[in-house]
């Protein structure tokens, strides 16, 4: 995974905060210079928190189009179609953090043991269905991978915590660059 630098990730944001900012005045995208990183196909997680709390996170774990337009597309997923909450004001825009998460390609883990819980994120397939948990879930919480791995599957799976032990589970880890307004500021 290629790392963005300070400005590449200050323009991302500044990307995501004016997206929101022209969906609320009903104004066109905005047009963006992206350089040869922000052209590549990735995929990426927007976070939105207001007062330290989630507020809202839609990612693509897949990136099939640039980087730039996908973190247009989930910030406004992020601010309208997260199912876990009412969709953002606009006059909650001012309060809300902006991170985004930028996705390696998942790669298949033979043994849960094999992932590194404070640096890789998580996806769990079972039967159709797909949870995924980014690395800030485990570092945020504290949990062990047997514990983050039963979330998977009550929390994104709706299925019994032991879920991911079925033989016909599959999980995949992938690395994250993740930077925020506070963290580039």
């Amino acid at each position: 995974m290629r790392k963005l630098n300070r400005q590449q990730q200050k323009e991302l944001l500044q990307l995501a905060r004016q997206t929101l900012a022209a969906a609320f005045r009903h104004q066109p995208l905005p047009q963006f210079q992206p350089d040869a990183a922000e052209k590549q196909p990735a995929g990426a997680f927007v976070t939105l928190k207001k007062n330290g709390q989630l507020r809202g996170c839609i990612g693509q774990i897949i990136g099939h189009q640039p980087l730039w337009q996908t973190v247009q597309q989930m910030a406004l997923a992020a601010a309208f179609d997260d199912p876990r909450f009412p969709p953002l004001r606009r006059e909650e825009l001012p309060a809300v953090e902006i991170e985004i998460s930028v996705l390696s390609p998942p790669q298949p883990v033979a043994s849960p043991a094999e992932i590194d819980l404070q640096n890789e994120g998580v996806i769990l397939e079972l039967h159709g269905c797909q949870g995924v948990f980014l690395p800030q879930v485990a570092q945020e919480t504290g949990w062990d991978r047997e514990t983050l791995l039963g979330q998977l599957c009550q929390q994104k799976l709706g299925l019994g915590p032991d879920c991911w032990r079925d033989p016909a589970a599959r999980i995949f880890s992938f690395a994250t660059q993740s930077f925020s307004e506070a963290t580039t500021n």
